[in-house]
């Protein structure tokens, strides 16, 4: 058996990203800043520069901030959010290498743009039509996150897309995201053909990350199951699922859900504006907990691997100890087949 970084995908990966360690800090509004990018891509990872709500010009600053200190780094780009097409501009005008689209789906010619600036893309994928549809669209890679990812989520389990999708793309560049904490599951992914792995909520936990001192406490006491989604009340307003941990910010969501809903009954609202009404609500909750440190009012966005991780670390000691993990557990494994 070869070594871990022998293996082929753990190659494919480093290749695609450009790094030392396939593994990609994923992109969370008001926290993956260019401090927190700019601390992975110095620890041998990639970071992910989330563009959220963010205004443009800052958006742009940040981007030049990266580039400036030769990061290897990530736009993610929200499709439903009210910049995106002016984040989309901007990433492929300042000749970003990486642009990931989040939040929905790109349109086909959104995909193309991006790819003409030079950009290699990347496209999230919750289900297997979703992936057959961004491989359609020409994305350049994958990532497959699971429900038990944090924040805005799908519904499918990780371990059911990495059967559908994973083990159907061997050639395609697939990173597999959602419920990912520790170097022994890294290992196991790799060996199952993954060319890397994203984590959200370990890097909002670590030193570099800019989220408040209440909001790293709260994650460091949570248990797994605290960890919720949202659910849909009524097909009249869809929206997407959010796990965050249960908290009074998450009951008032429940609230305002309602209360859209009786405002669409009424033609007091359309759909599209409820919509919007709803990622204005979860931006703000999440700004409440992130910057503020308000744990009872504020959205606690965490994946269910919160429950796996109990201390606060810097960047760089995080990716040592899991590469070092995963390493030991390769090595498990080959004398367990020999």
């Amino acid at each position: 058996m070869k070594k871990f970084k022998e293996l082929a995908s753990w190659n494919k990966g480093k290749e695609f990203l450009g790094v030392r360690y396939p593994i990609i800090s994923g992109a969370m509004t008001w926290i993956s800043d260019s401090k927190l990018v700019k601390a992975v891509s110095d620890a041998g990872g990639f970071g992910v520069l989330a563009a959220g709500n963010m205004p443009t010009d800052l958006f742009i600053k940040e981007i030049k901030a990266l580039r400036d200190k030769k990061a290897n780094f990530a736009a993610n780009l929200i499709t439903i959010a009210p910049n995106y097409t002016d984040h989309l501009k901007a990433a492929t005008d300042l000749g970003v290498k990486h642009i990931v689209f989040a939040g929905s789906f790109p349109r086909k010619n959104e995909v193309k743009i991006a790819k003409e600036s030079g950009a290699k893309v990347t496209c999230f994928a919750s289900t297997e039509s979703i992936a057959d549809r961004m491989i359609d669209y020409g994305t350049d890679a994958l990532i497959l996150e699971g429900s038990e990812a944090g924040g805005h989520i799908g519904h499918v389990s990780t371990m059911v897309l990495i059967q559908q999708v994973l083990f159907n793309y061997p050639s395609l560049p697939i990173f597999v995201a959602g419920g990912i904490a520790t170097g022994k599951m890294i290992a196991h992914l790799f060996l199952m053909g993954a060319s890397g792995v994203q984590m959200g909520t370990i890097f909002a936990m670590s030193e570099e990350s800019p989220a408040h001192a209440n909001f790293k406490e709260k994650y460091i006491k949570a248990r797994s199951r605290e960890a919720m989604s949202t659910p849909q009340y009524d097909s009249s307003l869809p929206v997407v699922a959010v796990r965050a941990l249960k908290n009074q910010g998450m009951e008032s969501f429940g609230h305002l859900q309602l209360e859209l809903l009786k405002k669409i009954a009424d033609n007091k609202i359309s759909r599209i504006d409820a919509q919007y009404e709803v990622e204005k609500y979860w931006m703000g909750a999440l700004r409440e907990a992130v910057v503020n440190g308000d744990i009872e009012k504020g959205s606690l966005m965490a994946g269910q691997s919160v429950g796996l991780i109990n201390k606060i670390l810097p960047v760089k000691d995080i990716i040592i100890d899991l590469i070092s993990e995963a390493e030991e557990e390769i090595e498990k494994v080959h004398k367990i087949i020999e």
